[in-house]
């Protein structure tokens, strides 16, 4: 998927391109990830997205190589919003890589976290680390040491070769295939904590444009 929106002069035209993949603490799979109107499995949802950017710039900064990670805790319908919301930028970046990826992730700056800022009603500080990511094609890894380690692995189909897709469905930040997976991880930051095991998961291919 392609989120275009016009910005304001004083902010660059912006573009990235990537691998995203997810999981969060609902059952395969999660309803939020299909419409924010819909409950999650439970009282709360809690998960991160993670983005390796492949292509891109902000403006004349490149953005191709860098890693971040966006934890969240949610209410369990997402639409009433009062998210909380942490930002990890890999510490490999430059300054102006940092300052321009985060604007993106805040949404500061139009797109596709444009329209999930609208929902965050506490944001923690950014935090600058190191972040490691494995993509073994079916599997997916991260660490942020002493925070986080997951991993997201493809569910089954019918054809073993095959990966299970959702095609053509709608996701702010999400590709329009995406791969159903499951995931496990282990995260805290010390706000927002949680454990999962064979939960939902998924991975895409993203491409974001702000014009």
């Amino acid at each position: 998927m392609t989120a275009t929106t016009a910005t304001p002069a004083a902010t660059p035209p912006w573009s990235a391109r990537g691998l995203l993949f997810e999981n969060c603490t609902c059952q395969v799979v999660c309803p939020g990830h299909m419409h924010f109107s819909q409950n999650c499995t439970h009282e709360r949802c809690l998960g991160y997205w993670a983005i390796r950017i492949d292509e891109g710039t902000f403006g004349d900064v490149p953005l191709a190589g860098l890693r971040a990670v966006v934890a969240f805790e949610a209410p369990q319908r997402m639409m009433d919003g009062g998210w909380t919301e942490i930002i990890f930028i890999d510490a490999s970046a430059t300054t102006a890589q940092r300052s321009a990826l985060d604007r993106i992730l805040r949404g500061d700056v139009g797109g596709a976290w444009a329209v999930l800022g609208r929902f965050v009603a506490r944001r923690l500080d950014t935090r600058y680390v190191a972040i490691e990511f494995a993509d073994e094609g079916t599997t997916h890894r991260g660490t942020i040491p002493g925070m986080l380690t997951t991993s997201i692995s493809n569910i089954r189909g019918r054809d073993r070769g095959q990966p299970v897709l959702f095609e053509n469905c709608f996701n702010q930040i999400h590709g329009a295939t995406q791969v159903i997976a499951t995931g496990t991880s282990h995260y805290d930051d010390g706000v927002i904590r949680f454990e999962t095991e064979k939960t939902h998961g998924l991975h895409s291919r993203f491409e974001w444009t702000v014009t």
